[in-house]
């Protein structure tokens, strides 16, 4: 494949036509390829070429050896994106990605900003990077690629200063923690959570000045009330799920959080790892839709969205021994099993399946549209200033 890939457009289009043709339209469902044995409705197909869609936690470089951990400056070349690798963001039907990790500090903060601003230049008629959401708009327009620089901590502030320096460099989205302790504040999995320090605090402000979203998907409970408290501009949970569905996993926000996350005019990404969204077995896309589900009845269906927190293909591909060792990277407290992924959202066109669920529990279109990308693009829109 070249650069000059075919658009989403075209492969949608191009597919819808081919199965017109078939048999498959009697019963009003659709391959999305020809070597595909995924068919989805016309509805949801037409409900995801319509819609900007946005994943608020999505890789765009195939995941490896560096996946879900924070990475030293000299891994980085592992984001590298291959002709192969845009294929399959070309066909997943999302428009904008948000493909932030976590970096081990300054240097590496720096090397993955830079990594990622080259994306567009090394691929110019497919990837474009948005500062705002005038980008996200003229992208989708000329067929491109949006992808939002963003960081899983905030470990390269610091000084406060810092977070202009980034922010003149591309990063638009900054979590205060990963999972640890920080300068800024703790993580979901630390033993006791402090809260938001004084530091962090001025860290949150100047974020708010200059037009950086604040994100909380990974930080402690304390610190996540801490930050909705302090913020002045909405605050995101780009990728968490519902405690209470998930058998009170760390990583996953109480009641409490997101009803402040609501409050705050915040948007919440669900994520399907599997143990984010239950702690048994089976565990399945019907399952992750119940977190779209109890959000939605909880707060409102406009601080709904998607953060689906891995690559097109998901996790449970990742060659050995690579795979392994990002299961014991973690503490004991996340609770990896067998497989990472949900069972249905775990291929390169999730995002049909996804919208399939949402129309199964009885969405309205406008409702599915807002969760697939307007709920995150109308925040966004409120917190970056330009």
């Amino acid at each position: 494949m070249t650069k000059s890939a075919l658009s989403r457009r075209s492969v949608l289009k191009s597919a819808s036509a081919a199965a017109i043709a078939a048999p498959m339209i009697n019963l009003g469902v659709y391959s999305l390829g020809a070597a595909s044995e995924r068919v989805y409705s016309a509805k949801a197909i037409d409900l995801v070429n319509r819609s900007l869609v946005i994943d608020m936690l999505s890789i765009l470089a195939k995941m490896g050896q560096t996946a879900g951990r924070e990475e030293p400056a000299k891994t980085l070349d592992s984001r590298k994106i291959t002709a192969e690798q845009v294929e399959k963001i070309r066909a997943s039907g999302i428009n904008v990605y948000h493909p932030a990790s976590g970096v081990g500090g300054y240097d590496a903060a720096l090397a993955f900003v830079a990594r990622h601003n080259a994306y567009a230049g090394e691929w110019p008629d497919v990837f474009r990077r948005i500062n705002t959401v005038a980008d996200m708009e003229d992208a989708w327009a000329n067929k491109k690629i949006g992808y939002i620089i963003g960081i899983q901590n905030a470990q390269h502030f610091q000084t406060v200063d810092d977070v202009n320096l980034f922010y003149n460099l591309g990063q638009r989205v900054s979590q205060l923690t990963y999972n640890k302790q920080t300068l800024i504040g703790s993580g979901s999995t630390d033993r006791i959570d402090g809260g938001v320090s004084d530091f962090g605090a001025d860290v949150i402000a100047r974020m708010n000045e200059v037009g950086m979203a604040v994100d909380v998907s990974h930080c402690g409970d304390q610190t996540t009330l801490d930050a909705f408290s302090i913020s002045k501009a909405p605050v995101l949970i780009t990728h968490s799920n519902v405690r209470k569905l998930a058998g009170g996993h760390v990583r996953c926000k109480p009641d409490e959080a997101i009803k402040k996350m609501a409050k705050s005019g915040g948007v919440m990404g669900i994520t399907g790892v599997r143990n984010f969204v239950r702690d048994k077995e089976p565990t399945t896309i019907e399952h992750m839709l119940d977190h779209f589900d109890y959000v939605a009845k909880l707060v409102g269906i406009e601080h709904l969205g998607v953060g689906s927190d891995m690559d097109p293909d998901g996790y449970d591909d990742i060659p050995e021994p690579d795979y392994s060792e990002l299961k014991n990277h973690y503490k004991s407290s996340y609770k990896f099993r067998d497989k990472i992924d949900t069972d249905g959202f775990d291929h390169p066109k999730k995002i049909f399946d996804l919208t399939e669920g949402l129309i199964r529990r009885g969405y309205s279109d406008a409702d599915i549209e807002l969760v697939l990308g307007g709920n995150f693009k109308r925040v966004l829109g409120e917190i970056w200033k330009s």
